[in-house]
Order: structure tokens, then sequence, then C-alpha cells
């Protein structure tokens, strides 16, 4: 061999001895990239065996609060049509045997049967308490509570009457706590049931003109959470629905007194059909899912306000972990626009008022 082909031999096995170095950190990504596709894919695997058994509504008793109306009643409607016995509970009488009518239509068979019960359920929990009890008497044990009864108000901080602030504290959420604690019990007992807490996109985030109503929706979070690390061990799985504005008779009544600054705010996501609301809250219940979000910017919320939530599968988890950044950034960009929102009626308002002492 001669030298020049000795040292031409010399510099072919340097390069490809140097070749795997330079090739190891392509190599090492594909490894990395193959190890997560095959965590991800063992996720989705192992995620149905540690989910809760779904609910089956078929002969099932369902009590929901706030059902002569709106979002309660396409609760109870969407409930019936799956074959589950109906309580009705509300204060109206009226509006409560109207709403019997109406959900009696979706029967799908001859059994099923819907009882009315006209009670405050935010004034006196032993009234509350001998309600439900009357109410298992005559259609069984609950299988599933569904905490609706609520009110709204907005209106600017100092501008709302403060007897308000009490009120819907007492309405929104211990409206929901006293149903809960008088059902909690024999569901222990039988080791199974599900309660469904029925918050508001305001009681994800603090908007303008919600002072009063957003924290009545903010305290159903933290009882539920509470809750759930409590009664999980009795195959007890507690949902928290966040609806967006929705077309409801609440909603209409509410719109009356919403300042412009959250008019504004509001048209920025639109507003939803109830019974649109009632399917997706209603599946999410019965599959035991922690969050019920509807639509993109739902979907969007509950990601970013998880938190140290609970969840119900590896799955929600990971996808929770992996959009969260994204999520993050979008909502930074909303933050400012309704800042700016804010920040413009006021503008308006002061030029308004010094062109009246003008005049």
């Amino acid at each position: 061999m001669s030298s020049e082909e000795g040292l031409s031999s010399t510099i072919t096995d340097w390069l490809f001895i140097n070749s795997w170095w330079l090739l190891l950190p392509f190599i090492m990504l594909l490894v990395v990239a193959a190890f997560i596709v095959a965590f991800v894919l063992l996720l989705y695997m192992i995620s149905p065996l540690i989910s809760p058994k779904p609910l089956k509504l078929n002969g099932a008793h369902v009590v929901v609060t706030g059902g002569s109306s709106g979002i309660g009643k396409c609760i109870a409607i969407e409930c019936y049509r799956q074959g589950a016995f109906i309580t009705l509970v509300a204060r109206d009488e009226v509006k409560l045997l109207q709403a019997k009518k109406e959900v009696e239509k979706f029967a799908i068979n001859d059994k099923q049967v819907v009882l009315c019960i006209s009670v405050d359920v935010s004034s006196d929990y032993s009234q509350v308490e001998s309600v439900i009890k009357q109410a298992q008497e005559k259609l069984g044990p609950v299988d599933m509570l569904v905490n609706c009864a609520g009110t709204s108000i907005s209106g600017k901080f100092e501008e709302v009457e403060v007897d308000r602030f009490k009120k819907l504290m007492e309405v929104n959420y211990l409206g929901s706590v006293y149903p809960t604690r008088a059902v909690i019990t024999t569901m222990k007992e039988r080791r199974m049931g599900r309660i469904m807490f029925v918050s508001s996109q305001a009681g994800q985030i603090g908007l303008f003109g919600y002072t009063a109503y957003s924290p009545s929706k903010f305290a159903l979070r933290g009882l539920a959470e509470s809750l759930q690390m409590e009664i999980k061990p009795y195959n007890i799985y507690v949902t928290v629905a966040y609806p967006p504005d929705t077309d409801t008779p609440g909603l209409a009544e509410e719109n009356k007194t919403k300042p412009l600054e959250t008019k504004l705010i509001s048209e920025t996501s639109g507003v939803c059909q109830p019974d649109q609301v009632a399917k997706i809250v209603v599946r999410d219940a019965v599959q035991g899912n922690f969050n019920s979000s509807v639509g993109p910017d739902g979907y969007m919320l509950s990601a970013l306000t998880c938190g140290m939530s609970p969840v119900t599968s590896i799955t929600e988890g990971l996808q929770q972990i992996v959009t969260m950044g994204l999520f993050r950034t979008i909502a930074l960009f909303y933050l400012g626009s309704f800042d700016s929102i804010v920040r413009r009626c006021m503008i308006q308002r002061e030029q308004l008022r010094a062109a009246d002492k003008r005049e």
C-alpha cells in the first residue's frame, strides 16, 4: 500500500468515526420521539382502565334543581330521553308544572316518572333534606344530582347593592351545598353516584361587571375539588360544568342591567343554546369527568384553570400539560382586548361628562 493510499484510508476511517458523532444528536432525537409516541399510545390504551365506569341513566333517579327552565330543564329532558326518572326542584310551582309537561314528551317507556317539588334550595337545609327524602321514597335513591339552581346580576362593584352579594352566595353556593348534603350519605352507602355543579365561565375568569356573580360561581369549584377528594373512594364522581352565555330566561334578565363593557366582552364568545349545553354536560357527568366545558373557548379555559383539579384519565392530564403554554399565550391576547374595551369605555364616558359640563 502506497503512502497516498494509506493517507486516504486514514482520512476515510476518521470521517466514518466522526460522522457517527455528527449523527448522534439526530439518533437521540429519534429515540426520544419514538419514546414519546410509545408513551402517548400507552396512555390512550390504559386510560379507559382507570377512568370511572359510566353511569347508566336508564332507570336512574336524577334530581335537577333549578329544573323549571333554562339549562336545568334541558338537562332534565336529556336525562329523561335516556330513560331516567326525574325530580324537578324549583320555587315556582306554575313553571314546574309546565316544565313537567315538556319533559314528559320525551319518555322512552311507560314506567318513567317526572316528580315536581317546590322549594327554595338556598333558604333552609332541613326543608331541603325533607323534600329530597320524599323524592327518594317515591322514586328511589338519587343516582345523579344536578345543582343548577342559580341567579345572576351584573353591574359595577360600587353600584351593586350590598345585600345582592349575600343573595348570590346563598342561591348560587348554598343552593348547591344543601341538596348535595341531602344526598351524599345515601350515595356513600350505595358506593355510587354523580354530583354536578353548574357553574359558569364566569366561575373560571373574573370579568368586568361580575364582582357579585363570579365569586359565587368560583366558590363551587373549591367545593367540588374538596368534595371529590372525600368521596372518590366511594365511587362517587363530581362534575363542574362551565357553560358560556346561554340563551335562557336568566340571561335575558341579566342583560337588562349588564354594563356596556360586559356586553362588549360577552359578544366575543357568542351565545349557546341550552339543549346543546345540556347534551355536553350530561355526557361528561355520566362519564365522571370533573370538568365539563362547551366549545373551543370553554376547552381553553378549562385547560388554563385546571390547577390542582382532579383528572379522570391520564389522557386528559397529558392534554392539559401539552396545551397550557399555547393557551396562556392566546389568553394574554384576550386579556389585552378586554382591558382595551374597558379603557375605551372609560375614556368615552369621561369625554361625555366633559362635553356635558361645557354645555
